[in-house]
């Protein structure tokens, strides 16, 4: 088996802004697999809150290249990278290598329903309220719409999104830019506006304050939930539990990961980091397990790979005999 390790620059049409945070380009890693005439592939963008950087993904790659091209698998590979950007590619990869040596699709391999066109959130970065409002009515076609929230105004910006879109499924990520005291405090413009769910409400490592919030809206957890060892501490304090690959270090983890959420009672929630369509379709397979679907990376994009993930009329689909995870 041979391995091939490039970085890649993907700009976007303007910058995209959350909590502490300003976007400009999808910068990823990509990991290609060689083994005869069968080729895998996998992309991430890795986790920007911990320092990875396509750089940093491809030497912790390059570090364990002669263990991939002496025929690693899955299962080894989980303990050859901790979980993050790096394991992702490799993973990613792995399973595409996988579908097109046994003619066999990704999804069924893993377990996964047939794929379906999901629907999936349109996600509007941080700004004014107005300007968030405007953003939302340039979404036409969306179904669902998170918005990135700071401390800075945040019930302004729900109350006129709303107003802008009363026909969407709304919800709110803030990246940890609340505290328990200012939750409560713009709770009731956030039921009033009909928000559906407040992801990353608090600091990581702030979760306890969240203790006996009977929050009428379902909380989830994205920075606190970082892999499957973290799941149980989400318990009573979440209601979902939002999976992205690039932290918990591909669908393999993402797969054991939502099926243990599920006999948590935990609601499950796929999402994804900066990216292009070849990172979007593993988190596609996993997203037919979900119970919400956030990965419209892509659409921020001033050019996506070809061929591309499909966004038509709020949903997603990766034709994966073409993108990603197919037979040859």
């Amino acid at each position: 088996m041979q391995l091939e390790i490039r970085t890649e620059t993907w700009d976007y049409v303007t910058p995209f802004r959350i909590t502490d945070y300003v976007f400009t380009a999808a910068k990823v890693v990509v990991v290609t697999l060689r083994d005869g005439g069968a080729v895998g592939h996998g992309e991430a963008g890795g986790v920007y809150y911990h320092g990875e950087t396509p750089a940093s993904m491809a030497r912790q790659v390059e570090a364990i290249r002669g263990r991939i091209e002496a025929g690693a698998d899955r299962q080894m590979l989980r303990a050859l990278l901790p979980p993050g950007g790096a394991r992702n590619a490799v993973d990613a990869a792995l399973w595409d290598l996988e579908a097109k040596r046994c003619g066999e699709p990704v999804w069924r391999s893993a377990g996964a329903p047939a794929p379906r066109p999901l629907r999936t959130t349109y996600t509007i970065g941080a700004g004014a309220p107005e300007e968030m409002a405007e953003a939302a009515r340039g979404f036409a076609s969306a179904r669902a719409i998170k918005l990135k929230l700071t401390a800075d105004d945040p019930g302004g910006c729900v109350r006129a999104v709303r107003t802008a879109r009363p026909d969407v499924w709304l919800g709110v990520d803030a990246n940890q830019a609340l505290t328990r005291a200012a939750l409560e405090q713009v709770m009731p413009d956030m039921i009033a506006a009909r928000i559906e769910l407040i992801e990353q409400p608090v600091r990581v490592g702030d979760d306890a304050s969240l203790d006996g919030l009977a929050s009428p809206i379902d909380l989830a957890a994205d920075e606190s939930l970082q892999s499957l060892e973290d799941l149980a501490a989400m318990v009573g304090r979440y209601d979902v539990v939002n999976i992205k690959l690039d932290k918990c270090g591909g669908l393999t983890e993402g797969l054991a990961t939502a099926r243990e959420a599920r006999r948590l009672g935990l609601k499950v929630m796929v999402g994804c980091m900066s990216g292009t369509s070849l990172a979007m379709a593993p988190a596609f397979v996993l997203g037919q397990l979900c119970d919400l679907v956030d990965l419209d990376g892509p659409m921020f994009l001033a050019k996506d790979r070809d061929p591309p993930a499909v966004y038509e009329n709020g949903e997603i689909w990766c034709p994966q005999e073409k993108l990603w995870g197919g037979p040859a």
